[in-house]
Formats: structure tokens, C-alpha cells, sequence
């Protein structure tokens, strides 16, 4: 390797706090900081608290200063927990098993204590950890349960270096799933850390994206959005629209996911349980992306028509003020991203491919095609922009936060919804003009 190439492996930072990375820890790039405080975390099933708002920053300073939030930074940025060697061999390095993408639920059980069954050592994330600390310091709290942590959200997250993701699975046996894309796996071990470099897109991964944004409508959607002047719109009404217009778009979904590339690859109850589950969750990426143009702008007209009455606006519940501020930020994001439609495809993909919920029978199958579209996505972001190296991050870290908005609004009253709609369409709609 010459000196250009240990330069680069250098300026590699750790994905937890921006720290020089040593390499691939539990499926990440990591520092030997975070590496130990993950393990000691995991291993000695510690329980954290954080004093502030459990959104405190990360970085080589500043890491110490508070556990909770650097171990939900850890499970955030994909972690594996089934990376550590419970017999305290060494096993950081482990190359067999990648990062994981788990569900919002199982980083609250795991950041409350719920996935140690209640075994664990819980203490203060404000009296600091140690790099180098034993796994017994901390303030034991075994009698008082930790808050359950709030959900991943990319404004706390910096992402510095992730453009390494795909280098490491290096060392993972290739299944057929992954043969297409021969070049994704033709790094040597010792040159994980080392940036890919400029090349084409590959053939397959241009296949790939183009069966995915075949199998999806374009089209504007049909549902009517027009509304003439001086027209007053009531709740009913506007609850109605809305209605009609998530009719359609889950019409849409059932009818993509039936055109995808690998729909005969799944058995019915997989495919009933993916929808099921994540049908919300599709419906609010395409809003957010593809369709954003018309409910972003004509929904937003018809919205701008309704009135609520001060009895509405008393009785909205915190959990609808909630879900639309994260509503708000997350139409920025993907604004400021301008998302294409080879992207937003990826995406759908991923999020679909979701081989963490409960009742599927074959999870190994899914997570097979959910690392499939991850790496042709990435592939494509780092070819389609080369000067954006926090993009392909950047995007993946909106899908938790897309779940855990659509969880969210289960909980949101069904007479709420359009004093909900009005709220972060007109704020949405005046940021944009404002620009």
C-alpha cells in the first residue's frame, strides 16, 4: 500500500464519536474507544440513563459525558451485538457478521433493559465512562427502570465516514444474491478502511434499479386535489380527502410490490406480513418523495381551505405535536436531498424488505435482498454523486425515522388527522416559497 493509501486509511473516522477509526468493530468502522464501551456495554448488559434529552452530541471530547446516548449512537449506527464473543474471545474484528438495521422497538427493549430481562447493571450516563473503565462503574439502580429512549433521528447523528459501509461485509460468504455484483466484494481484508475509488456504475446494479423503478407509478395521482376559490372546507371533508388519497396510494404500494423482481421469491404470509406492517411506513416515503409535488402543493391548497375551531386546537394531543415536528424536519431532509427516483426506489425496497418483524418464515431469506438493494443503493449514490460521500448515510437514515413517524401516527386520533395535515403542510409549503 503506498503513503496516499495509509493517508486515506488515517483521515478514516469512527462512525460513533469522529474519532480516528481502527478498523471494523461489531460490523462498523470504529475506534478502539467505542469498540471496548460497546462490549462492556453489551457483555455487563448495562443499563443507561441520560440527564439531558437524550439527543447529546458525540464526539471524541465529548463521548464520555454521557453512555446512554453513545450506546443508542452505537445500535443506531449498526452495531451487531451478535458480533461479541460471549466467552471474551476476541471477536471485534469479526468480518462474518455486518452491521444490522434494527427495528425502533428492539433499541428501546435494548436501551431499557427489557432484552437483558431485567439482569442488567443500570447506572447514570452522567458520571462519564472511561475508555478504559471495569464493567462495574456506575451507580447501580436495579430497583428503578430507565425511560425508554427516544426514537433514532438523523439530526443528532453525524455520519463521518460512512461511505466505507459497503467494505464491511468483506469477509461475508457470498450468497447468489450477491454474485451480480462481483466488484463490491474485491477488496482485500487489510484494505477495508480504504475509500473506494471512481468507477462506473456496475451493470447489474444499473439492472437492478431499473426493474425497481419500472414496478413503480409515476404517474400524478388521481385522487382530486382542486378546490375553487372561497371555498371553506370542513373537518368531514377534508377527513374524507384524506381518506380517498391513502386509498390510492395503498392501492399503489399493493400493486408495486406484485411488479417487484423478487415477489415470486416470497410465500404469501411473508408478503401479507411485509404489507401489513410497513404499508404506512411506504405510503409516507413516496409522499415525502415522488408525490411530494401535489401533497406539498395541491393538498396543501385545499388544507389552507379548513378552519379548525378552538375546540380542536385545545384538544391536540402531544403525540400529534410530536408527529409533526418530525413530519416538518423530515419533509426538509428529503427536500434539501432532492431524492431521485432510482434512490426512492432503493429505499422503498429496504424499508419493505423490513426482516425484523415478528411472524415471517424466512427472515435469513429477507435479509439476503434487504443487503441486496442496501448495496446497490449505495452503489448508485456514490456513482450518481461522487462529492456528496454523506448521501447514501443521509438517506438511509431517514427510513427509521419514516418508521417511527408512521408508528406514531397509529396513536394519533382519527378526528385529529386534519388539524394534523393542515399543520405541517402549511409550515412545509412556507419553508419551500421561503427558499
Amino acid at each position: 500500500m503506498n503513503q496516499s493509501k495509509y493517508e486515506r486509511v488515517d483521515q478514516r473516522t469512527c462512525l460513533i464519536c469522529g474519532d480516528r477509526a481502527t478498523g471494523l468493530h461489531y460490523g462498523i468502522i470504529s475506534c478502539e474507544g467505542c469498540k471496548g464501551f460497546f462490549k462492556r456495554s453489551i457483555c455487563n448488559k448495562r443499563v443507561y440513563r441520560c440527564s439531558r434529552d437524550k439527543n447529546c452530541v458525540m464526539s471524541r471530547k465529548q463521548r464520555n459525558r454521557c453512555q446512554y446516548c453513545r450506546l443508542l449512537k452505537c445500535l443506531q449506527m449498526g452495531m451487531n451485538r451478535k458480533a461479541i464473543r460471549e466467552d471474551g474471545m476476541p471477536g471485534g474484528r469479526n468480518k462474518s457478521i455486518g452491521p444490522v438495521q434494527i427495528s425502533e422497538e428492539e433499541i428501546e427493549r435494548i436501551m431499557s433493559g427489557q432484552e437483558f430481562e431485567g439482569e442488567a447493571n443500570m447506572s447514570w450516563s452522567n458520571n462519564g465512562d472511561s475508555d478504559h473503565s471495569s464493567p462495574g462503574n456506575g451507580v447501580s439502580e436495579s430497583n428503578q427502570p430507565s425511560p425508554v429512549s427516544t426514537p433514532s433521528s438523523s439530526r443528532s447523528v453525524e455520519l463521518n465516514g460512512f461511505a466505507a459501509l459497503r467494505d464491511q461485509y468483506i469477509g461475508t460468504p457470498v450468497s447468489t444474491h450477491y454474485q451480480y455484483l462481483p466488484h463490491l466484494f474485491s477488496y482485500s481484508a487489510h484494505s477495508a478502511l480504504v475509500p473506494p475509488q471512481t468507477r462506473s456504475l456496475d451493470p447489474q446494479s444499473h439492472s437492478l434499479i431499473n426493474q425497481l423503478v419500472s414496478a413503480e407509478d409515476l404517474e400524478p395521482l388521481g385522487t382530486p386535489m382542486l378546490i375553487e376559490d372561497g371555498y371553506k372546507v370542513t373537518q368531514a371533508e377534508l377527513f374524507a380527502l384524506l381518506c380517498r388519497l391513502a386509498d390510492e396510494l395503498l392501492f399503489r404500494q399493493i400493486a408495486w410490490i406484485k411488479k417487484l423482481p423478487f415477489f415470486c421469491e416470497l410465500s404469501i404470509k411473508d408478503y401479507t406480513c411485509l404489507l401489513s406492517s410497513t404499508w404506512q411506513e411506504l405510503i409516507l416515503l413516496s409522499s415525502l418523495t415522488v408525490y411530494s409535488k401535489q401533497i406539498f402543493g395541491d393538498l396543501a391548497d385545499v388544507t389552507s381551505k379548513y378552519s379548525p375551531s378552538d375546540d380542536e386546537l385545545h384538544r391536540f394531543s402531544e403525540e400529534g405535536m410530536e408527529v409533526m415536528e418530525r413530519l416538518i424536519y423530515l419533509f426538509r431532509k428529503f427536500n434539501q436531498l432532492k431524492v431521485s427516483n432510482e434512490e426512492y426506489a432503493c429505499m422503498k425496497a429496504i424499508n419493505f424488505l423490513n426482516q425484523d418483524i415478528r411472524g415471517l418464515t424466512n427472515a435469513s431469506q429477507l435479509e439476503q435482498l434487504n443487503k441486496r438493494y442496501w448495496y446497490v443503493c449505495q452503489d448508485f449514490t456514490e456513482y450518481k454523486y461522487p462529492h456528496q460521500p454523506n448521501r447514501f448515510p443521509d438517506l438511509m437514515m431517514c427510513l427509521p425515522e419514516i418508521r417511527y413517524i408512521a408508528g406514531k401516527m397509529v396513536n394519533v386520533p382519527l378526528e385529529q388527522l386534519p388539524l394534523l395535515f393542515k399543520a405541517v403542510l402549511h409550515s412545509c409549503k412556507t419553508s419551500v416559497s421561503k427558499e
